[in-house]
């Protein structure tokens, strides 16, 4: 009788959201109103309101209650692709290393046109030099605690808590950015031969870290909307074992996925009855679309089973080599791998950081950065929507800097890779983002920068090429 209650609940609610009852952006009624008006315990409501949210029908604002979401019936999106059942060695196509050399790896234009300091960059380096100068004797001749600049942590601690998520210094140490934080992470967790289960498709910097290690990969497939199949990690993993699974819940790339707070549960569910370290990249927890706030998986972990690792490269500067890793359990561990691999982060730096974001800079730039983002996004999606909707499939995230795009099954954008790039375009082939070399007809597109004339012609350039060569 109770699962009837909740399902009359969800094809109400879900039937006056799309016959326009509640607008786009509109709160839907409070908990208690809802259990009051239909009758229902919360635990029904609530239960009502996931299945809702699963569906990205709505999404949750904590402490404010539920909203409804950006209709997506204008676009297709891309289809799960079925993956291996057993695990592999990775090796990482030589044309990564090829993209990274073109500095292209987020842009299918490399352009020298002149780009303006931004002010916030102006103030934030303004900040480091004068650190720089404090003290110049001591930077010069001697190195930080290995944790970090204590100043640093505790204002990424502060960051944390604006999402909801508490955190102290000493829960955090700083690395070279999070490609080196996901590292550490994955030397503490693992041991070589040991086998990590890992969203498909998967961030690329991720699959070569784990190739270098000498770790196995076991791929789970990952929905565009909300992100890693949990079924089909709890089967796979009962034939094979692993030390770790490694997830991007807010944003990945390059779907832009956002896992739902009840996938996360049952991920940590997973986690604990199978004894395995969730990795988690944070790294685009900053950048949301909207007003929900997007704590990490760490805020909803009380067993250290969860490393948390991010970096502030693309929230606010690239070159901006400073991330940090709360490692949980494993934190002194992690702490002594930064100590043999690092030593130490640059004081001045972290510093010059530190006082940038107690002094608010961060998130007045960050706020205006994701009004921005958000208008790229719909830029680009607009562009596919009206020229090759009918042709394709594409993710519509909401945050982070992608979408994934799904061509049709005849093409293979990584054999058309060097005839683009005769083109001066430089794209993303969809089989750098699998160990198996599945995405063949894929493809990730960037929104970070604006839909200029030339990018335009670059885009139209790139599907018609594609689609020539079917």
């Amino acid at each position: 009788m109770g699962a009837f209650r909740y399902q009359a609940l969800e094809v109400l609610l879900r039937q006056q959201i799309q016959t326009g009852r509640f607008k786009v952006g509109e709160k839907l009624p409070s908990v208690r109103t809802l259990c009051k008006l239909h009758e229902m315990s919360k635990a029904t409501v609530v239960h009502a309101l996931h299945k809702l949210e699963a569906d990205q029908l709505i999404y949750a604002v904590p402490k404010s209650g539920y909203f409804v979401n950006e209709a997506n019936a204008d676009y297709n999106a891309p289809q799960k692709v079925s993956t291996p059942s057993v695990p592999a060695l990775v090796n990482v196509p030589d044309i990564f290393r090829d993209i990274m050399s073109r500095s292209a790896a987020f842009d299918i234009l490399p352009t020298d046109d002149p780009v303006p300091v931004a002010q916030h960059l102006v103030t934030l380096n303004r900040m480091i030099g004068k650190a720089s100068r404090t003290h110049p004797e001591q930077k010069a001749h001697y190195y930080d605690e290995p944790k970090g600049h204590v100043g640093l942590r505790q204002a990424i601690a502060d960051l944390y808590r604006q999402r909801e998520t508490q955190l102290i210094p000493d829960d955090l140490c700083i690395t070279s950015g999070c490609q080196h934080a996901l590292f550490l992470a994955l030397m503490a967790a693992c041991q070589p031969g040991d086998t990590v289960a890992i969203e498909s498709p998967a961030f690329y910097g991720v699959l070569q870290q784990l190739e270098q290690l000498g770790l196995h990969v076991i791929e789970i497939s990952s929905d565009p909307n909300t992100g890693i199949d949990l079924q089909e990690l709890a089967e796979k993993i009962q034939d094979w074992p692993i030390k770790a699974c490694i997830v991007t819940p807010n944003f990945n790339t390059p779907t832009g996925a956002r896992m739902p707070i009840e996938h996360i549960k049952s991920l940590l569910q997973l986690a604990h009855q199978h004894d395995f370290f969730i990795i988690e990249d944070d790294i685009y927890g900053e950048l949301r679309f909207r007003s929900e706030l997007c704590p990490p998986i760490k805020n909803e972990c009380r067993e250290g089973r969860v490393i948390m690792c991010s970096s502030f490269s693309k929230c606010l500067s690239r070159e901006l080599r400073i991330g940090w890793v709360a490692g949980g359990a494993l934190h002194a561990k992690i702490v002594q791998l930064k100590l043999i691999t690092q030593l130490a982060s640059p004081q001045a730096v972290q510093e010059g950081l530190a006082e940038f974001i107690h002094q608010g800079h961060f998130k007045r730039y960050v706020n205006q950065y994701r009004q921005q983002l958000k208008e790229q996004r719909d830029q680009l999606l607009d562009e596919l929507k009206r020229y090759w909707g009918g042709q394709i499939k594409f993710s519509k995230p909401h945050g982070g800097l992608s979408c994934w795009v799904e061509l049709p099954n005849q093409i293979d954008t990584q054999k058309s890779y060097k005839l683009l790039l005769e083109k001066g375009i430089v794209l993303t082939p969809g089989v750098l983002f699998s160990a198996h070399g599945l995405y063949k007809n894929h493809m990730r597109l960037s929104f970070s920068q604006p839909l200029t004339e030339r990018r335009r012609a670059a885009l139209h350039l790139l599907f018609q090429t594609l689609l020539e060569n079917q």
